[in-house]
């Protein structure tokens, strides 16, 4: 039966290949080409403005979308300052031990020198950070100076020259105060009232006011994760597609029903497009975490954004047992995944596709939201099958430093002509031979 949460009753009836799994379970429509809102054209449209543009189209865009119509599309560097002082002491409390924690944890992603040595051939790998990132902030629904914290501190760790931030100004024109305290908390360079596409399309193009940048990370709704897929190659993008919430929840009856459900409900408070599953081989935690959330959505103070989610992306899927569970989990290959049963973290190692994996029923999604370390800007929209979280690495790239003494040159020397001749590179040839007198008329023994 259907509840608040759709159900699909797979047992006895999962398909063998990943693949097929795949493509039996619904996913929400993320507006690609071709579909009712055709998200993808629309912000192609917006990025070819403001590449046309600059700043008008990005102030035009702004009062569009937002409403707001900010003094200027720079925040003044004075107001993230002046906001620490403002906000209540608990909150900025809470964001020095969140930011400390994400710190902690970044460091120890920073990656040392790797040398290799081989007769006379020196190779070392060396990480250099890019010299500007440009961070989003998603707003609108809700302030979020957790992912200020979450992209801008790993940049930082990773030694990046210049941080910015970009974040959709309120109704007012500002920036919300506790989204500019966690600026200066982050140290961040620069705030810009922009947001949506439109200000990935002005970080990655340049605008009068905002300068390129060489990396653009952080999560949004529909249009700014397809804007960053758009924009990828002429800055740096992570692989993974940072898009509307997810998670999948896998329960049996040794937790709560209430643990489960508001769990579901937690992702689900984000807003439409996202995804919010409950996995258990238990019919009856299946009805009772179904009653769990019905009585927490009508309560909610953000009632309207979880039934949107809910009522396109709300499932109960009923398996065989914890096997199948995990097999369900991998196909949708989710943001978060939790696994609240018997035998947690033995499952939890079982797992292959997910962004971030939390075990027991102690370790709710929102501990990883705020304060446990790693960065909640996670793969969404299935792209956990193939990259992870937002890292250090992300506003880093490895350049190799490679020195041959004569030796080494004469020793690999004909390797290299043999391949370079193999693939009808002359040239590529002849620069190892020039070198090593192997070539005809050089009569060079310097």
């Amino acid at each position: 039966r259907d509840g608040v949460l759709r159900r699909l009753d797979l047992r006895g009836d999962l398909p063998d290949s990943s693949a097929a799994l795949r493509a039996l379970l619904p996913r929400p429509d993320l507006g690609a080409a071709g579909s009712e809102h055709d998200a993808l054209a629309a912000v192609r449209t917006i990025l070819d403005d403001v590449r046309a543009r600059g700043d008008e189209a990005v102030r035009e865009l702004t009062a569009r979308f937002d409403g707001a119509e900010p003094p200027t599309i720079r925040v003044d560097p004075d107001e993230m300052t002046a906001a620490l002082d403002r906000i209540d002491p608990t909150v900025r409390a809470a964001l020095e031990v969140a930011a400390e924690a994400i710190r902690r944890h970044h460091e120890g992603q920073v990656r040392a020198e790797h040398r290799t040595e081989d007769k006379g051939l020196v190779v070392r790998s060396v990480s250099r950070p890019v010299e500007r990132a440009g961070c989003y902030a998603p707003g609108g629904r809700a302030a979020y100076p957790s992912t200020v914290l979450m992209t801008a501190v790993p940049a930082r760790v990773a030694g990046v020259d210049e941080v910015v931030v970009c974040v959709p100004p309120g109704p007012d024109g500002r920036v919300a105060d506790v989204t500019l305290a966690a600026a200066a908390v982050a140290g961040v360079d620069a705030v810009y009232a922009v947001g949506g596409a439109q200000a990935v399309a002005a970080m990655a193009f340049g605008t009068e006011s905002i300068p390129p940048v060489d990396v653009i990370a952080g999560p949004g709704n529909v249009y700014v994760a397809l804007a960053k897929r758009e924009v990828a190659g002429l800055v740096g993008v992570p692989s993974a597609f940072a898009g509307p919430s997810e998670v999948v929840v896998v329960a049996d009856a040794t937790v709560p029903a209430a643990f489960a459900a508001i769990d579901v409900v937690v992702q689900a408070e984000h807003g439409p497009d996202g995804l919010a599953w409950l996995i258990t081989w238990d019919e009856a935690v299946a009805d009772a975490v179904d009653a769990e959330v019905a009585r927490i959505v009508e309560g909610s103070p953000r009632r309207d954004d979880v039934t949107a989610t809910l009522a396109s992306a709300g499932w109960v899927v009923l398996v065989d047992g914890p096997d199948d569970a995990l097999a369900v989990s991998d196909a949708i290959a989710p943001e978060h995944l939790q696994l609240m049963v018997a035998g947690a973290e033995s499952l939890a190692d079982r797992v292959r596709h997910a962004g971030a994996v939390f075990c027991g029923p102690w370790s709710p999604a929102s501990l990883g939201d705020y304060v446990a370390g790693p960065s909640h800007v996670l793969p969404t929209a299935g792209t956990a099958r193939f990259s992870g979280a937002l890292t250090v690495a992300d506003f880093t790239k490895e350049v190799h430093v490679v020195t041959a003494d004569r030796d080494a040159l004469e020793r690999l020397a004909p390797h290299v002509a043999a391949l370079a001749d193999a693939e009808g590179l002359d040239a590529h040839a002849e620069s190892v031979r020039i070198r090593t007198n192997s070539s005809p008329g050089t009569g060079n023994d310097a």
